[in-house]
């Protein structure tokens, strides 16, 4: 294999997971009811109604799971915390659920993989949706006392810290759409649980900073550029509401102390009066902390239209190369994503996050041979190495996923892992994208895959 392109040395190589999404054992040593949990039981949300019960049972098998992260040459490895395992209910401390990431942390130390973790990952405790979830500003407490355990138990072996995973999904999926738990469609509720997870986000980077801990702090956005499908002026207001909803109601609080004026109007019919945004909420919220960290998966090309009622927009489906998500493979919108988070949002370093794909992946032979990942990662790396050569302060990129895993209201049908994991029988197979990735953080650079 011959390098292509090499990115800067100490450039962060890493996988990713998240709890619900792996774990399992959702009744193990204390741990309460997730609304995830409350939501598979729905008949119809997830797709043969798949749940996170067993998952990948990694409670169970966190020594073999951090033996093949080391195997495969991983160095950096960003996981997420499940809230109840920790506040099985109100102000109630889970020593057994804070030993369960404790054996993590010292099986990770043990092959000296860099830890990143995650505090919210979308398993909030049954109990406190029980008490209005999101919606209810008490939740912004609760998060707190919840983080700043974190902070004590872990805040001296843990380097990278990130306060929240995707606000759009949590705020605007499981309380707008109702495609995610707890699978409400009100959008003032909606709007209010963005507000309350920006502001939880504020304070967690405040606090980290007055405990003077060693690392580093941020959030994860997913972010995703949007294109008019012609140059109409009604596409090209369409496309700016998309970029509202998607990208800017996210983005403007964090780094401007502001949400955009147009969405605030936009979404005022289904809102009413912003009466839950209080003196001094803004000023909290404007802390990104050390760095920015995005989730990147696909672009959305609009026109105006009555497909989306709240934004009234449609989304037009293009032509080309799609993932077994149905999203289409663009890296240039990657690139275009980066220039833009650094001439209008930010000098602060910025992580790839999440990126990968999930496809039609095949066991045969005892072998995965997916190709069409390889060419997916690989060409999404290309578009980071050239926003790095232009100037470009990307840090590191965390690949989605370690291994297939529970995949949200597509249950197990979609595959994004590096790992194969045969559900029967909690056998782990790298596919060949696991090897090739392997090769490229060993040379540190884009390596052309070997195609059979």
């Amino acid at each position: 294999m011959l390098a292509q392109k090499s990115f800067p040395k100490g450039f962060v190589w890493g996988t990713a997971t998240s709890s619900y999404q792996i774990e399992g054992a959702i009744e193990k040593d204390g741990r309460s009811e997730s609304i995830w949990d409350t939501f598979c039981r729905v008949p119809g949300k997830v797709v043969n109604g798949d749940n996170g019960d067993i998952a990948c049972d990694h409670y169970h098998k966190i020594e073999e799971d951090v033996k093949l992260l080391a195997d495969l040459g991983i160095k950096h490895y960003r996981f997420s915390v499940a809230w109840p395992r920790i506040f099985p209910q109100k102000s109630v401390v889970n020593q057994a659920g804070l030993d369960f990431y404790k054996r993590l942390l010292a099986e990770l130390k043990k092959y000296d993989i860099k830890p990143a973790l995650t505090i919210y990952h979308w398993d909030l405790p049954q109990w406190i949706q029980d008490e209005g979830g999101w919606v209810n500003r008490n939740i912004v407490d609760y998060y707190m006392e919840y983080a700043t355990t974190l902070f004590n138990e872990f805040g001296n072996e843990v380097p990278m810290w990130f306060t929240h995973n995707e606000p759009w999904c949590a705020a605007f999926l499981g309380y707008g759409e109702g495609v995610h738990a707890p699978g409400h469609q009100n959008w003032r509720e909606a709007i209010i649980a963005s507000h309350h997870i920006f502001l939880s986000h504020g304070l967690a980077v405040q606090k980290y900073k007055e405990m003077n801990l060693p690392g580093e702090i941020g959030i994860v956005l997913n972010l995703q550029p949007a294109y008019p499908a012609t140059n109409s002026e009604e596409d090209i207001a369409a496309t700016k509401r998309q970029d509202g909803y998607s990208n800017r109601w996210f983005l403007d609080p964090i780094f401007y102390g502001k949400y955009p004026t147009d969405m605030l109007e936009w979404f005022k019919n289904e809102v009413g009066e912003y009466d839950f945004i209080k003196e001094n909420d803004l000023a909290t919220i404007n802390n990104p902390g050390d760095f920015l960290a995005v989730n990147f998966y696909s672009r959305s090309v609009v026109a105006a239209g009555e497909e989306n009622q709240l934004l009234k927009l449609n989304h037009i489906p293009q032509e080309g190369e799609h993932t077994d998500m149905g999203w289409e493979v663009h890296p240039e919108s990657l690139y275009v994503l980066l220039k833009r988070l650094q001439s209008e949002y930010t000098e602060l370093p910025i992580y790839i996050a999440e990126n990968g794909a999930a496809m039609k992946d095949e066991l045969v032979a005892g072998v995965v041979d997916d190709k069409d990942r390889i060419a997916y990662v690989q060409s999404h790396l290309e578009a980071c190495h050239r926003f790095i050569e232009e100037g470009g302060n990307l840090k590191g990129y965390y690949l989605w996923s370690f291994m297939d895993n529970f995949e949200w209201a597509f249950g197990y049908e979609k595959r994004f892992g590096m790992v194969y994991v045969d559900y029967k029988t909690q056998q782990r197979i790298p596919k060949e994208s696991a090897k090739w990735f392997t090769n490229v953080m060993k040379e540190n650079a884009i390596v052309q895959p070997v195609l059979k």
